[in-house]
């Protein structure tokens, strides 16, 4: 079994969480007690050895008491989303801001209607509906 299909297995529920939270951190660093009241886990036990699982799958490494990310991977939902700093956003986010500013441009410049006027309106809606669907779908699968 390959590293990258290891990472892939393991890299789910709570310790898919932990390493979100690593993810959009402004410094790439977090404490034990961060993961733990980040995540809402009862003890700072459950946060420390989901990180010390991170450090074991190479992910991150310990330093003066703090897990510092080391390697970033995209396996399972994570391919679905983008890191702009520490935002995590939906990939599709980008394509549906531009096909509605593209949208609201054609509906200023709306003036006769025809037939490729209308066949216009309706695919820009339909295009433009789409694409926010998928972004609101994948941001509701966020770990």
């Amino acid at each position: 079994m390959s590293t990258e299909e290891k990472i892939e297995s393991e890299l789910k529920g709570n310790l898919l969480r932990v390493y979100w939270i690593l993810l959009r951190s402004q410094s790439g660093n977090i404490g034990v007690r961060e993961a733990q009241c980040g995540l809402g886990f009862s003890s700072p036990a459950l946060a420390s050895y989901h990180l010390n699982k991170l450090e074991e799958l190479g992910l991150v490494e310990k330093k003066n008491g703090e897990y510092r990310l080391i390697c970033e991977v995209r396996v399972g939902v994570l391919k679905q989303f983008t890191k702009l700093r520490s935002l995590m956003l939906p990939r599709h986010i980008f394509y549906a801001t531009m096909f509605t500013t593209l949208f609201t441009y054609f509906l200023t410049q709306f003036r006769d209607i025809n037939f490729y006027s209308i066949f216009a309106l309706i695919f820009g809606l339909l295009g433009t509906s789409i694409l926010w669907y998928e972004t609101l779908r994948v941001r509701r699968q966020k770990p």
